[in-house]
């Protein structure tokens, strides 16, 4: 029987009025059974996974891919941890907030709701599948989840532990669809049907995010790329700035919030990036450097205008030497991707400053690019980081997932 992404969209909707409705101690006891059954069933899963991780070797995948694709024991139960945030935070839908008495004595408030359906179109992560899930459904959301080919086998199995978490507790499997059968055909149908579904959050690389984009009838939620950069001001603990520097450039290397950039303060360049240098030959990062930085560095090639704008997802970065402060920030307006960007200095009003300059999604003084996630921010998971300003910005967790309406109490009243 040939799958129909119209019919699954469809008893998705049905399933989306069910979940609106649940108590929130409901769903959390689902969210419960949700991380038990991933523990439960890890052999299962993580035998899917390896299945998965050889196709993709076989078929040439880059290690960046393969590195999002793999599962573990530990990443299985920090997934399943993760669920356990999620169902232990404070549940939004139905909270009201400003309530005012009007001059015509009305009381006008807000009250959120769920936003519907949403569709994720994502790619390798198969973690995706499970936070994704938990987060729509903690928001009171049904969601249509289409993960790439080259993680089919995990995204099935981790969607029977779904399944059987619902089942258990009489809902709708509806409410939670894994599409089976990674054709083309089917992420494009389910692109159209703007009847059933109420947002698509596409997470992968550029190219994907940019097909969902310009072919989608149904609103967008972003997530281009990330081009983190690390500013280290004159005023830097240039020890500090070295461990933000290694560890978001080196601890993970196929992440977006890894990162892509280095900035360095004229006044501080001649003593800091020999540090850089000898981490970077250590660690075997590649470097591209402008004309300022590049002779401090072994077998360095000079930068190009196109290495500003590269998501390497690798061992490599670019690197920039800056007059100050303004040019710095000059350089990220022009270049940023909107995902995150970093100040290391000590200079206390310098990175007040830079907080208020910088619009990107999550703006740091000395701390890590590499905090710049759903977890480390406190949401338990994210769905996505959006780059996009409408209607979120940044890691989405469980608020983004609603919006409000106005609710009206009166007493009789009539407009005059």
């Amino acid at each position: 029987m040939s799958f129909s992404i119209r019919e699954m969209a469809q008893k998705a909707k049905v399933a989306s009025r069910q979940l609106a409705k649940l108590s929130a101690q409901r769903k959390n006891a689902v969210l419960a059974s949700i991380a038990d059954n991933l523990v439960s069933m890890s052999d299962r899963i993580l035998a899917a996974n390896q299945q998965d991780l050889a196709n993709g070797r076989e078929a040439g995948l880059s290690e960046a891919m393969l590195d999002r694709l793999a599962l573990s024991e530990q990443s299985l139960a920090g997934i399943a941890g993760a669920v356990r945030q999620i169902a232990s935070q404070d549940d939004p839908v139905g909270s009201i907030r400003d309530i005012r008495r009007q001059p015509s004595g009305i009381d006008v408030g807000k009250m959120r709701i769920p936003l519907g359906v949403i569709a994720m179109i994502y790619e390798s992560r198969p973690n995706v599948t499970i936070d994704a899930a938990a987060l729509c459904f903690k928001a009171g959301n049904a969601v249509v989840l289409r993960g790439g080919k080259e993680a089919l086998h995990s995204n099935l199995a981790l969607a029977e532990c779904i399944h059987l978490a619902l089942q258990a507790h009489g809902l709708d499997p509806h409410a939670v669809v894994v599409i089976p059968d990674p054709d083309r055909a089917i992420m494009n149908e389910l692109m159209t049907l703007n009847q059933y579904i109420d947002l698509i959050i596409p997470r992968g690389g550029e190219g994907l995010i940019r097909f969902v984009s310009e072919n989608s009838r149904i609103p967008v939620i972003q997530h281009f790329k990330g081009v983190c950069h690390l500013y280290v001001d004159k005023a830097a603990d240039e020890v500090k700035a070295l461990g933000l520097l290694t560890n978001g450039k080196t601890q993970r290397t196929g992440v977006c919030n890894a990162l892509e950039t280095l900035l360095v303060h004229k006044e501080i360049a001649p003593t800091f990036l020999p540090m850089a240098a000898a981490m970077f030959d250590e660690r075997k990062v590649r470097v591209h450097a402008c004309a300022q930085s590049l002779g401090y560095f072994h077998n360095a090639e000079p930068a190009t205008e196109a290495d500003w704008d590269a998501e390497y997802l690798a061992l490599e970065i670019a690197v920039r030497v800056v007059d100050d402060y303004q040019q710095a920030v000059e350089h990220l307006e022009q270049y940023s991707s909107g995902h995150t960007e970093v100040i290391a200095t000590q200079d206390y009003s310098t990175a007040q400053q830079f907080i208020r300059d910088i619009n990107s999604a999550v703006v740091m003084a000395n701390a890590s690019s590499r905090f710049s996630d759903g977890g480390e921010l406190g949401l338990g998971a994210e769905i996505g980081i959006s780059t996009s300003k409408l209607h979120a910005y940044g890691p989405m967790g469980v608020e983004s997932l609603t919006t409000e309406k106005f609710v009206v109490l009166g007493d009789g009243h009539i407009r005059q």
